[in-house]
């Protein structure tokens, strides 16, 4: 009999994480729906449960050292190993964000979440990904991530507001997505950034031109990836996006 597999979602409450829990769930995983907000956590399993999705609920604030390491032994302790990790927790930092304006401290906060949130939540389930057979780790970044595309006034991609907290903090995550890589190459860990596109999310006021589950899809197939997979890449649908 085949092993279920465990995965672990941040941010899975609602938006892209919540699809990307559902969408592993649907393949008959178990899926650890990573939220600091209680009553937002538990409506998600319950409503995950309720469309057949084997959930539970995970105390998760990734800017938190306890709250990380308990999410890790209660992971520990329900399955003795983690097979995904999906680093989906994510914040904007708050307005303003052009460069003469921004409050450093909203640069601190986005980085505190999504880029030492994702250290400290890899770091903190390292041990229970190595016991897996085949590993993988995504961390969900965004086109604003890309300095290629950023910096292209010809670029499609530079148009929107600038963002001097935001947009660095994913360029920053890519970066150390591929610094993972580099040091896990010699592992059967795969590790990549993935890009989800322009989603309608709360986290831009729903002005995004795609659906929360159109861009959970990228993190399903790199969270599916074969064994013989790419490892420190960065993917969209599409495809490969520069760096």
């Amino acid at each position: 009999m085949t092993e279920q597999t465990i995965a672990l979602v941040t941010g899975a409450n609602k938006g892209i994480g919540y699809e990307i829990a559902a969408g592993l769930g649907a393949l008959g995983w178990s899926v650890g729906v990573g939220a600091r907000d209680e009553e937002r956590r538990e409506a998600a399993v319950e409503k995950l449960r309720a469309a057949g999705v084997d959930a539970f609920g995970v105390p998760l604030d990734v800017t938190d050292d306890a709250s990380v390491a308990a999410a890790a032994g209660l992971v520990q302790e329900r399955a003795g190993r983690l097979d995904v990790l999906v680093n989906n927790a994510g914040v904007t930092g708050g307005l303003p964000q052009e460069p003469t304006k921004v409050d450093p401290a909203a640069v601190r906060a986005a980085v505190e979440t999504n880029v030492l949130g994702v250290i400290r939540v890899t770091n903190a389930m390292l041990p229970l990904l190595r016991r897996s057979a085949s590993p993988r780790i995504v961390n969900m970044s965004s086109t604003v991530g890309s300095l290629t595309r950023q910096s292209d006034p010809a670029s499609e991609f530079t148009v929107g507001p600038l963002s001097a907290a935001y947009a660095p903090s994913k360029t920053f995550l890519n970066a150390v997505t591929i610094q993972y890589a580099r040091e896990l190459r010699d592992t059967n860990i795969l590790i990549n950034a993935a890009c989800p596109g322009y989603c309608a999310t709360d986290l831009n006021g729903y002005r995004g031109v795609r659906t929360p589950e159109q861009g959970a899809a990228i993190a399903i197939r790199l969270a599916t990836l074969p064994d013989d997979g790419p490892t420190g890449g960065f993917f969209e649908d599409a495809g490969v996006v520069p760096w």
